[in-house]
């Protein structure tokens, strides 16, 4: 084949280009007088500043207090006790002595599947069955603590009392190896199933975490004040009584908290399987991936044989209301929001789009399931900007207001920009589903065709969906909302004509009424 003729010739160069690099670093050593000893087993221990003998230790500077006044020549002291091996660019599959860790995606149990191993440490490194680096974008914060001597890169976790409170155990969905590939379903239990791996000293990691938590929203407040959401007990309960400044109670209504167990889940990628979701080869998967990152990802192209790559990207949190054993039971009735990112309005209340307005609305319906006995689930995906981003959703909303903001032109505008109206291809979001156990959903709250089909499409039936009430849309965001129903999107309302997206116009930067 064509792309495996290219994937040859690839490797031919990069080979050439390692011998180069190999040639090069020895003439460097040679003029440094640089002695390499690669045979060493441990690490230099590395100073980390934790000093806490004052108040202004406790008050963030710019530099940590080990980084503050150092000469250049402690600079690289530190940098060859950091990293004293030469730089090694990429790996091979034949290279003397990388033998990566056995890893079967979608074995039936955990011992057979095998753990996630992507770190560099030197227990690890040759075992290494995964590109990439855990905490997905968050990877590069790390780095940055290691550079500065904020955190020892040699650091080992403790997980002790860390274990999920509440179980989402195996299901068939798990050894599936098509079912679920864009995260490790395993990832929250890695301390329990890889524990004689974690102790002999892998550096295995977490990939999802499990807690329990309380939700506060002022929107929530003002639903149970108008009778729309009560008070049981178990799933809603009533907030703590207001205090003044002084610490005295008052009278005022303190408002309602929600029950919820959630989890967080950062993707690691069984490529493979990605590449089958999409329609793609394996190897324009790996190619696209090296490419459209900078070259930042080497291995995808050197390595053919690490199937797993831990993508720096955002993952996705699942907040269920009710008993969360409900989601595998189909008798129970299950309301389900999928929600993607959208910080401007989730978080700040912007009114140019109903994203807040939906998701507050989705889980009002939700807490309403669990409390008539079923259960409800809102996944909030960290897809920013339709995953275009912020920067770009800013840059269409000036084009927009710039532009005349009416609903004929509303997806044009995102494609004028981005060469796309929306990246956030829903091809991979069922997976989250199956790693709880969802058979059947009997409420989705959405109006999205392209989540709606990805589910139906993956197996799980969906009995009804509907969209966010009229009454709740904000007045600016009638141009999306028209915009995406004369595109064909979901609704239960009026149906929208080509004339009709001309007359919805949202209003400009200078107009302050309504």
């Amino acid at each position: 084949m064509a792309s495996d003729s290219a994937l040859a010739e690839i490797l031919a160069k990069l080979d050439a280009l390692q011998v180069s690099q190999q040639v090069l670093q020895a003439k460097v050593d040679s003029l440094t007088g640089t002695v390499q000893d690669n045979g060493a087993d441990t690490p230099a221990p590395l100073p980390v500043t934790t000093r806490t003998d004052s108040e202004s230790a406790l008050i963030p500077s710019a530099l940590p207090p080990s980084m503050e006044r150092t000469t250049s020549g402690q600079v690289k002291e530190r940098e060859k006790t950091l990293y004293p091996q030469r730089i090694i660019i990429t790996t091979y599959p034949d290279q003397t002595g990388i033998k990566p860790y056995k890893l079967q995606w979608g074995a039936p149990s955990a011992a057979e599947r095998g753990p996630i191993i992507c770190s560099r440490v030197i227990t690890s490194i040759k075992l290494r069955n995964a590109i990439g680096a855990h905490s997905g974008s968050y990877s590069i914060y790390r780095a940055l603590a290691i550079a500065i001597g904020t955190l020892d890169p040699n650091h080992k976790p403790s997980y002790a009392l860390t274990e999920p409170p509440v179980e989402i155990p195996p299901n068939p969905a798990w050894f599936d190896p098509k079912r679920i590939v864009s995260f490790d379903p395993w990832g929250h239990l890695v301390p329990q199933v890889w524990k004689n791996e974690l102790d002999n000293g892998l550096d295995v990691r977490p990939s999802i975490a499990i807690t329990k938590a309380h939700i506060k929203l002022s929107e929530l407040d003002v639903a149970s004040a108008a009778g729309s959401l009560t008070v049981d007990g178990k799933i809603v309960i009533q907030s703590r009584p207001l205090r003044d400044e002084t610490g005295k109670e008052t009278s005022g209504n303190p408002g309602i908290e929600l029950l919820t167990s959630k989890a967080a889940v950062e993707p690691v990628w069984y490529l493979p399987g990605v590449a089958e979701r999409f329609g793609i080869s394996e190897s324009l998967l790996r190619r696209a991936l090296f490419e459209d990152t900078g070259g930042m990802y080497p291995e995808l192209i050197t390595r053919p044989d690490i199937k797993v790559f831990l993508p720096p990207i955002g993952g996705l949190t699942a907040y269920i209301f009710g008993n969360p054993d409900y989601l595998r039971d189909e008798t129970k009735e299950l309301t389900l929001r999928v929600h993607d990112e959208c910080n401007g309005s989730d978080v700040f209340g912007s009114d140019i789009c109903t994203c807040k307005p939906y998701l507050v609305f989705a889980i009002e319906e939700a807490v309403r399931c669990a409390q008539k006995g079923g259960v409800g689930l809102v996944i909030y995906f960290r897809k920013e900007g339709r995953a275009l981003g912020e920067v770009t959703k800013y840059l269409v909303y000036n084009l927009r207001k710039r532009g005349g903001d009416s609903a004929d032109k509303y997806f044009k505008s995102t494609e004028m920009i981005a060469g796309v109206k929306d990246m956030r291809f829903q091809a991979l979001m069922p997976d989250v589903l199956h790693w709880l156990g969802v058979k059947k959903i009997h409420n989705m709250v959405s109006m999205s065709d392209m989540k709606y089909n990805a589910i139906v499409d993956s197996g799980i039936p969906i009995l009804k969906r509907y969209d966010i009430p009229e009454h709740l849309i904000p007045p600016d965001s009638r141009v999306e909302i028209d915009a995406k129903i004369a595109a064909g999107y979901f609704t239960s309302g009026k149906k929208i004509t080509e004339q009709d997206l001309v007359r919805t116009v949202g209003r400009t930067w200078e107009e302050t009424d309504h």
